[in-house]
């Protein structure tokens, strides 16, 4: 343990030095020029990640697979630079749909409504629509259909407005 008189000459002394010592005018210009510098550097940097060459942004699924990698799996070699957006770029990232294009997709979706509405036109135009001549029934049904007060069924004699 620490005797009292040696408690307090340590705090004495951090007092005197914390005192004693401020820092020089030409020392705090120095400091405040430096800090200028460093906000000035930012400034430059348009990416905006400490001047970190970013290697070209290109999808690790498009390297060549069968060339000669250090790592196989993720096709890259050892010490080559990790690009900022490696978890997009990685070889683990969502897969990249190049195998269609705009024109082929259009083409695609109008094949899909062309064959669609031919069908609606065939069925339209060869499906069976109303009788020319509704049936009659002798007695319009009405036993039938449920007697007296029920709807009867269309009758020789009665008129084709509906």
């Amino acid at each position: 343990m620490l005797s009292r008189r040696a408690l307090t000459l340590a705090a004495r002394s951090s007092r005197t030095t914390a005192r004693s010592s401020p820092q020089p005018l030409l020392q705090r210009a120095q400091f405040s020029s430096a800090l200028s510098r460093r906000a000035e550097q930012q400034v430059d940097d348009p990416e905006m990640n400490g001047n970190y060459i970013n290697p070209p942004r290109i999808k690790r699924q498009h390297r060549d697979p069968y060339g000669d990698w250090d790592d196989k799996q993720e096709r890259r070699n050892f010490g080559e630079p990790v690009h900022e957006d490696n978890e997009v770029l990685g070889i683990f990232a969502l897969e990249d749909y190049t195998h269609m294009t705009p024109a082929r997709g259009a083409l695609m979706w109008a094949g899909f409504i062309g064959a669609i509405l031919t069908v609606s036109f065939a069925v339209r135009a060869t499906f069976p629509g109303k009788p020319s001549v509704p049936t009659e029934y002798e007695g319009g049904l009405e036993k039938e259909l449920g007697g007296p007060g029920a709807h009867r069924a269309f009758q020789a004699g009665d008129s084709y407005e509906v």
